[in-house]
């Protein structure tokens, strides 16, 4: 018989080892929702029995509706199914495929799926581990980007590998506690992404080798030192310069290390029973997506330079043939250049936007700064577009709720831009109806709103409003014309004066477009009567 004292010997070991294994499970289950890309796992029936975050955002579903279904409801095609059994039945321990996907709501994407198997202790498979990698984009990426392309692929396969390792750790966690520790911390040492684990004393507990390269320091020489410590290290002093000496929660900043390194880096808080732990750091290396993205800008750049030059002489000869100065021309010949004059006005009207874009991209948007009455830009913008809105049978309002302003500090080309922009969507996409322009100033900004009573914007779709060429489906039916950029680069204008822009819609009731301006301290005491 076993003594008392053994009993409770043994009971307090089982104990530990079930905390232990409560915290490492914990701790993988917050690693694995944090990270974003989408993956699931299934058992043998191909039941979808687990997903992370990621996964339920890119199919759209929630968790309630996609768990214990079949994975043939994410699959266009359903052989691929029967593919994927048959590779089942050849004890298949991994694989990759390349299909389509379609989304709860019928959009369908073209992905690269990563399978890895889960075995249980007889290495007997149980079921499948599944990532899922939208390649959409890169089918369409030039031909002299292919090698920029495979070498991130690569890079792409190897953090999906490793994620899938950290998978099948887990599972085995469940049962070897201490052993799935140790696996653990040879993954996190051979994952493609650095890490950087702070205590919760700020005390730097963990750096993994490509956190190494990455930074170029050594593990011996910084374990164990505090946040205060660090900022010695000039490239450990960017990151705390990002993220704060409290290590806030920060996700996917960019920080360029140096003339050659650009990084990723994203802070999430580690607990357990609400008990803080510390602070991980993910450093991710997107030198190479920026090299490509600066390619793409100065391509589009230079191709717009390029068109506006031609597009500038087909408008000016077009408005000669108008005006009569090469000839008198018929009506019906009046009609097909004034037709082929708008067509080329909407084409330079693209270009010019075009070119807003990249300077945003840039860096190099806002010129000329200068302290200017917005209520005198709002003025000049609604005397512009009021004509247009009466010929359209709209009433079109201006409510000042003040007699005076004060003055803000502003490139007025660029705000001028923002506001024509509200007003002519809201113009555009209101068939009947009001629409009413707001200025009024509270709380140390200015506060610009524009209400019209037009299709609206569908719900599903709002989130994408600000989006480079978004346009809503009824905006598309409704036949108006747009490059779907006019809100992306307006959203730019206003962040970059330090403002905030947002809307509030309904779909065949309206929209509500509002921006804010900060109100300079320094004059502050000045106003200026309208």
């Amino acid at each position: 018989m076993v003594s008392n004292n053994n009993k409770e010997e043994l009971l307090s070991q089982i104990s530990e080892l079930q905390e232990s294994l409560d915290s490492l499970v914990t701790y993988i289950q917050d690693l694995n929702d944090f990270l974003a890309t989408p993956f699931c796992y299934v058992n043998a029936l191909w039941v979808i029995i687990n997903a992370n975050k990621a996964f339920f955002n890119f199919f759209e579903y929630s968790e309630i509706e996609i768990i214990g279904k079949d994975l043939g409801t994410i699959f266009l095609d359903r052989s691929v199914i029967e593919l994927i059994q048959r590779m089942n039945l050849a004890k298949e321990k991994t694989f990759e495929l390349e299909t389509k996907v379609i989304t709860k709501t019928g959009k369908i994407i073209e992905v690269n799926i990563l399978a890895k198997a889960r075995e249980d202790l007889e290495k007997n498979i149980i079921g499948y581990f599944l990532t899922f990698t939208d390649i959409t984009q890169f089918k369409n990426i030039q031909e002299e980007l292919e090698k920029e392309v495979e070498a991130r692929t690569k890079e792409i396969n190897d953090s999906r590998i490793a994620l899938l390792n950290i998978l099948e750790d887990s599972e085995t966690a469940r049962l070897q506690a201490e052993e799935e520790r140790n696996k653990t911390l040879a993954i996190i040492n051979n994952l493609a992404d650095g890490l950087l684990m702070f205590n919760s004393d700020e005390k730097l507990t963990l750096l993994n080798p490509q956190a190494e390269k990455i930074l170029d320091i050594k593990s011996k020489d910084v374990i164990g030192k505090t946040i205060a410590e660090l900022k010695n290290y000039p490239s450990l002093e960017k990151i705390i310069q990002a993220v704060g000496e409290d290590l806030r929660s920060v996700s996917r900043r960019e920080i360029q290390i140096n003339n050659d390194l650009i990084i990723e880096i994203s802070v999430i808080s580690v607990a357990l029973k609400e008990k803080k732990l510390g602070n991980l750091i993910i450093l991710h290396d997107i030198t190479r997506e920026k090299i490509v993205e600066r390619m793409k800008t100065e391509f589009v750049s230079i191709s717009a330079h390029q068109l506006r030059t031609p597009l500038s002489a087909i408008k000016w000869s077009l408005k000669m043939l108008l005006d009569g100065d090469l000839g008198k021309i018929s009506l019906e010949q009046k009609e097909f250049i004034e037709k082929a004059y708008a067509s080329n006005e909407r084409m330079i009207k693209l270009i010019n936007d075009l070119l807003n874009v990249t300077r945003i991209e840039e860096g190099r948007y806002l010129f000329s700064l200068s302290y200017e009455n917005i209520a005198n830009i709002i003025k000049e913008q609604y005397q512009t577009f009021k004509e247009l809105a009466e010929k359209k049978g709209l009433k079109m309002e201006l409510i000042f709720k003040q007699d005076k302003f004060p003055l803000v500090k502003v490139d007025k080309e660029k705000i001028s831009l923002v506001i024509q922009n509200l007003i002519e969507n809201a113009i555009h996409y209101t068939q009947k109806g009001k629409i009413t322009i707001t200025l009024e100033s509270k709380d140390r900004e200015i506060i610009f709103s524009v209400e019209d009573t037009g299709i609206g914007i569908p719900k599903d779709q709002q989130e994408r409003v600000f989006s480079r060429f978004f346009r809503a489906e009824n905006a598309i039916l409704s036949e108006t014309e747009g490059t779907g950029l006019g809100l992306f680069i307006s959203k730019n204008i206003i962040e970059a004066h330090g403002g905030r822009i947002w809307f509030e819609s309904e779909e065949g009731k309206g929209t509500t477009f509002y921006f804010t301006l900060p109100i300079k301290e320094e004059l502050g005491e000045f106003l200026r009567t309208f």
